[in-house]
C-alpha cells in the first residue's frame, strides 16, 4: 500500500492515515522497529521486546509545516532536529557519516572513542560529554538543551526521567537488540528521517542489504562449513552468544557451522571452561575480540591460559581477531555488516574470493 500526503481533514483521513501507520512500514529487516509515513513527515513506533507493546510511539514533522490538530497531544519531533543527545556511537556515527555531527551536542564517555573529530569537538567546547549511562550529568543537558535524548533500553530501566526535567523528547534506540545484521544496521534510517536526510540513508542501506545479500548468496557455493566457536572466559566463566544472536546469524550467512547454533538464546550463555573445551576443542577457528591497548599473539593466549594451546583452532594457527580500538569496531561496524561479512567468508572459504582482499574488522592471528 502506498499512503498518500494527506491534506483534507476528517474522519475519513484519521482512518485512512492509522491504516497508512500499519501498512506502510518503511523498515524491512528490523524486528523491533516500525517506519511509516504520515502527511508530511513520519510515524515511528519502536517495539518493547521484553513486556509486549512499544516502548514509544513518536511523529516527526517538518519545523516548516503547521502541525496538524490531531498530533497535539503525541509525541513530536520536530525536524531537522538541531541538538541532539546521543548516548551510544552507534547513533553519533550516523551523523557524522552524513555530515550533521553539529546537530549532536552531547554523548556519553568520551574517552573511549579515538575519533578525532569528535575529540576536537569535545576539546573546542562545542561538543559535551555528559557522563555515563549510569550516571548522566543533569545540569550539562539542561545546559544543552537537546530536541531528542537518544538513550538505549534496558529492561529494567524503561521508564527514563531526564526528559521530564530537561524537556527533550526520549527517543529508545533499540539497535542492540536486533539479532539480524541487516536488521542492526536499518537504525541508520532513524537518524535519516531526524535529519532530514532519508533520501540518503535509504541508498545508503540499500546498498549495505544489496552486498550482504551478494555475498551471502556467493557462500552457498562453499564446500564445506568449517566450525567456529567465539569470545574468551572472564573471570573463568565464558559467556558464549547465543545460536540466534548477531553473531551467529553472521557465521551462518558465512556458510560456518557455529557450535552453539542449536541455542535458541539471542544473548549471551554463560558456559563453563570444560563445556567450551568438550564443545568447542575441535573447532576449525575461533574467534576474539581485543580492546585492549596490547595485541593479541598465540604467545599471549597461551600465557593467558594454557588450555587456549589445547584448542584445535590455536593449534591450526586460525584464531581470528578484531581489534576494537584500531578499527572502530563499535562505531562502524554496524553499518557495514556487509563488510564484517566478507571479513569472515574470505577466511572460511578463501577460494570463493579474491586473493587480494584486505579485511577491514576480522583477520588471522598471524603470531
Amino acid at each position: 500500500m502506498i499512503c498518500p500526503i494527506l491534506c483534507c481533514g476528517g474522519e475519513n483521513e484519521t482512518r485512512q492515515t492509522a491504516a497508512c501507520q500499519e501498512e506502510d512500514n518503511l523498515i524491512e529487516y528490523s524486528s523491533n522497529l516500525h517506519v511509516s509515513h504520515y502527511k508530511s513527515g513520519y510515524y515511528i513506533k519502536i517495539t518493547n521486546p521484553w513486556k509486549g507493546g512499544s516502548l514509544g510511539e513518536f511523529y516527526l514533522y517538518p519545523d516548516t509545516l503547521e502541525l496538524p490538530d490531531e498530533l497535539s497531544a503525541k509525541q513530536i519531533i520536530r525536524t531537522p532536529v538541531k541538538s541532539v543527545v546521543a548516548y551510544s556511537s552507534t547513533q553519533w556515527s550516523v551523523f557524522q557519516r552524513l555530515g550533521e555531527l553539529e546537530r549532536v551536542k552531547g554523548i556519553l564517555e568520551s574517552n573511549y572513542t579515538d575519533n578525532p573529530q569528535i575529540k576536537q569537538l569535545i576539546a573546542d567546547g562545542k561538543m559535551s560529554d555528559v557522563g555515563t549511562e549510569s550516571k548522566i550529568n543533569i545540569e550539562k543537558v539542561i545546559d544543552i538543551q537537546p530536541d531528542v535524548i537518544l538513550y538505549t533500553p534496558y529492561p529494567t530501566i524503561q521508564d527514563n526521567k531526564i526528559g521530564e526535567l530537561t524537556g527533550a523528547v526520549m527517543l529508545p534506540f533499540a539497535d542492540y537488540l536486533e539479532n539480524h545484521p541487516l536488521g542492526r544496521a536499518e537504525w541508520l534510517k532513524i537518524i535519516g528521517c531526524l535529519t532530514c536526510r532519508e533520501q540518503e540513508t535509504d541508498r545508503w542501506f540499500n546498498d549495505i542489504a544489496t552486498n550482504y545479500e551478494s555475498i551471502k548468496s556467493l557462500c552457498r557455493n562453499a564446500t564445506d562449513n568449517p566450525t567456529v566457536f567465539s569470545d574468551l572466559p572472564f573471570d573463568g566463566q565464558w559467556y558464549v552468544p547465543g545460536g540466534k544472536s548477531y553473531i551467529a546469524q553472521i557465521f551462518s550467512d558465512a556458510a560456518a557451522d557455529y557450535v552453539w547454533k542449536d541455542n535458541d538464546a539471542t544473548g549471551s550463555l554463560p558456559v563453563d571452561a570444560e563445556t567450551v573445551l568438550a564443545k568447542a576443542g575441535d573447532a576449525d577457528f575461533w574467534r576474539i575480540m581485543n580492546s585492549t591497548d596490547t595485541p593479541y599473539s598465540y604467545e599471549r593466549l597461551s600465557v593467558e591460559n594454557e588450555l587456549f594451546t589445547y584448542y584445535k583452532a590455536f593449534k591450526n594457527r586460525n584464531v581470528i581477531v578484531c581489534d576494537v580500538r584500531e578499527s572502530a569496531y563499535f562505531e562502524n561496524a554496524q553499518y557495514e555488516p556487509d563488510v564484517m561479512l566478507k571479513d569472515f567468508a574470505t577466511i572460511f572459504h578463501p577460494d570463493l574470493f579474491e586473493d587480494n582482499y584486505q579485511p577491514k574488522y576480522f583477520h588471522l592471528l598471524n603470531e
